[in-house]
């Protein structure tokens, strides 16, 4: 290969590099905005209600015990000493039920927004409490105090109605606080003492309900707490990804919202022991990892969007100038450098265009019109550079494709690297096709003919 076309190489390749440093940039800005765009949600749920936890509930009985402890004393003989030592016995639900329904709502601020969701949920189900509370040896030693239910809510802010617990077909006002340190902010509700009918020979079961009003910022979360856990919800929003450590065993999704069934089972969540672990030992990690829920934001914003499209900026300009270096050899036309850079710029500019319109209008639209843009615009310079209408069009055509199929690729996330595969490799195939008549020896001494059949 001569001087010439390795000049031409090199020129082409050095472009491409510098073309980097503008993409660079607007892949920062992308970055930026999103950063922006997360702060925004952040103020918006700290004026409003974070993402919600639900743990709860456990019923909780105080108690006082008296300890007795012999010593020997070389004058009084035996001694007998007694002291009073308190503590609380936590009984998880045998059974745990959600069933709820939740609605979503867009809250702007500026041009940024943030999905706020209201759940209207029914909690029942019931605990087993065993015979003398499961105390096996002294329970005359202990004295009991008014005991309570206790539910684990993380934001306490999001609560949007008066609870009201019913045990056993009576009401009980819910207290601020969950009165329980392992379950964090929360509520409470004490009842009688007399209610817990344990001092006989068979276990007491104790049925609870409440309706709970909650308010979060884009994800539901609920704690496996009971022995059987069923939830089950409904809502809206018709793009949630499920999260946490259990799947739903139901679900359906269609563009009118979701509908999802979890079911678990102390089989599959150990969670009694991470629970009386963490109360024994303060040892919570895995205690507050046992979770499971729902995500109500967009899983692809224009932010992610965009920058998957960015990722792809160097292949449309090779692709682009691997036209324009077609058309030199074919077309016997001379394609200066610094037209190269123009057209590459201008490539990159459908970068920026398409991350400040998506802001505003979408995604969809805004790479609609920012593609329309720059293709109109490469178009029109490419005819005159051409020295033709009809090849100005034909390149426009072909340009319009890619980013046709640069929308299916960032569309289709699943299929991305095939498509992307199976493109590279016909365009290749193109290239090979119309380049195989060409003489390189004749094209690297600086003449551009076709070699001879």
């Amino acid at each position: 290969m001569k001087r010439p076309l390795l000049y031409k190489f090199f020129a082409i390749g050095l472009l491409m590099l510098l073309l980097l440093i503008p993409i660079g940039m607007i892949g920062s800005s992308i970055d930026e905005r999103r950063s922006y765009s997360e702060q925004v949600v952040r103020d918006i749920a700290s004026s409003s209600a974070h993402s919600q936890t639900l743990t709860g509930p456990v019923l909780v009985v105080p108690y006082s015990k008296i300890e007795r402890t012999w010593t020997v004393d070389a004058e009084k003989g035996r001694v007998v000493e007694e002291r009073t030592v308190t503590g609380k016995l936590h009984f998880l639900p045998d059974l745990f039920r959600v069933n709820g329904d939740v609605t979503t709502e867009l809250r702007k601020l500026g041009i940024y927004a943030a999905r706020l969701y209201h759940a209207d949920t029914n909690v029942d189900g019931h605990f087993v409490v065993p015979v003398n509370y499961g105390i096996k040896n002294n329970f005359a030693d202990y004295t009991f105090q008014k005991p309570y239910v206790s539910v684990g809510i993380s934001d306490i802010r999001g609560i949007k109605n008066s609870l009201q617990l019913q045990l056993e077909k009576k009401s009980y006002e819910f207290e601020p606080g969950s009165e329980l340190k392992i379950l964090g902010d929360g509520v409470h509700a004490a009842f009688p003492l007399d209610v817990l009918q344990v001092v006989n020979d068979q276990p007491q079961k104790l049925s609870f309900s409440f309706k709970l009003l909650l308010d979060g910022t884009e994800q539901l979360h609920f704690s496996p707490i009971g022995k059987e856990t069923h939830v089950e919800l409904r809502s809206d929003w018709p793009h949630p990804r499920f999260i946490g450590n259990f799947l739903p065993v139901e679900r359906s999704v269609a563009e009118s919202g979701f509908s999802a069934r979890w079911q678990t089972s102390y089989f599959s969540t150990n969670f009694s022991e991470y629970f009386y672990t963490c109360v024994r030992t303060s040892v919570c990690d895995q205690f507050q990892q046992r979770q499971f829920g729902v995500s109500l934001i967009d899983p692809v914003n224009q932010y992610v969007k965009s920058d998957r499209a960015i990722k792809y900026a160097l292949l449309f300009i090779a692709l682009t100038f691997a036209s324009f270096f077609l058309f030199e050899v074919l077309k016997r036309l001379q394609v200066h450098p610094v037209q190269y850079g123009l057209v590459g710029m201008a490539l990159a500019f459908f970068y920026l265009l398409l991350l400040s319109l998506a802001e505003h209008i979408g995604f969809a639209l805004a790479y609609a019109i920012s593609s329309v843009a720059c293709v109109l615009l490469i178009g029109f310079y490419v005819s005159h550079v051409l020295q033709s209408i009809g090849r100005g069009i034909g390149f426009t055509t072909g340009l319009s494709f890619l980013y046709a199929l640069l929308y299916g690729l960032l569309s289709a996330e699943d299929y991305a690297l095939l498509m992307g595969s199976l493109l590279l490799f016909v365009l290749l195939g193109v290239f090979m096709m119309l380049t195989r008549k060409v003489d390189w020896y004749a094209l690297g001494n600086g003449k551009l003919d076709l070699a001879k059949e």
